[in-house]
C-alpha cells in the first residue's frame, strides 16, 4: 500500500499470461476510492437539464484555469446501492428529491489506474420535486452551485469546452441520442 489518506493507492507485482503464451511479471499502481452513481437530471416540457458546478482541484492542476467543472449530479455509493446513492445525491447537491430513476448502464471511467465502476442514471423533475437549494454538504467540503441549463446549450457546451466532464458528455450524448428532452 501507498496509501491510505483519503482513498486507496495500492503497487501491484503481477504475473501476466501475454497472448503469445508467455507470462510476463508486471508492475501497477491501482487507486481504490469506491464505486459510485451518476445522474442527468431532466424536464422534457421545459427542455432543460440540471447541472452542477465546483471546483476540482485535479482539474486545475491540469490546466483549468479556474479550477471549476459543470457536471452532472453524482457521488460516491459509500454503504449505499447505486439507486439509494444517486436519490441521496441528487437531494444533497441539487435540492431536488426524486422518485424514478431508470438505470441506463455501468462504466469504468479509467480502468488503467481506477478501479472505480459508476452507475449511470436519468431521473425526470419538476418544480413540485425541488425542496431545497442543494449545494452538497459542508462537511464533505462541497460548495457547488446548481445551474438550470436550456438542453441545447448544455450539449453545445461540450463543442466549446465549457463541459470536459467524462461522465457528463457521456450523459448529454445519451439524453441527445434517446430524444429525452426533445
Amino acid at each position: 500500500m501507498l496509501s491510505d489518506n483519503w482513498y486507496t493507492l495500492k503497487k501491484i507485482t503481477f504475473n501476466y499470461l501475454k497472448k503469445d503464451g508467455t507470462w510476463q511479471t508486471q508492475i501497477r499502481e491501482s487507486y481504490d476510492r469506491g464505486n459510485g452513481a451518476a445522474i442527468l437530471l431532466y424536464n422534457p416540457k421545459r427542455r432543460t437539464v440540471i447541472l452542477t458546478k465546483q471546483f476540482r482541484l485535479p482539474s486545475y492542476i491540469n490546466g483549468n484555469d479556474d479550477g471549476m467543472m459543470i457536471e452532472c449530479c453524482a457521488g460516491l455509493l459509500d454503504n449505499d446501492n447505486p439507486v439509494d446513492c444517486i436519490r441521496k445525491e441528487a437531494l444533497e447537491e441539487t435540492g431536488y428529491q426524486i422518485q424514478n430513476v431508470r438505470k441506463l448502464f455501468e462504466a469504468y471511467m479509467s480502468p488503467g489506474a481506477v478501479t472505480e465502476i459508476l452507475h449511470f442514471f436519468v431521473a425526470e423533475y419538476d418544480d413540485q420535486m425541488k425542496i431545497n437549494d442543494g449545494g452538497g454538504l459542508d462537511h464533505e467540503q462541497e460548495d457547488i452551485e446548481v445551474l438550470e441549463l436550456d438542453f441545447e446549450a448544455a450539449y453545445k457546451m461540450i463543442s466549446t469546452g465549457e463541459i470536459k466532464d467524462a461522465k457528463t458528455i457521456m450523459l448529454l450524448q445519451y439524453a441527445k441520442i434517446h430524444n429525452l428532452v426533445a
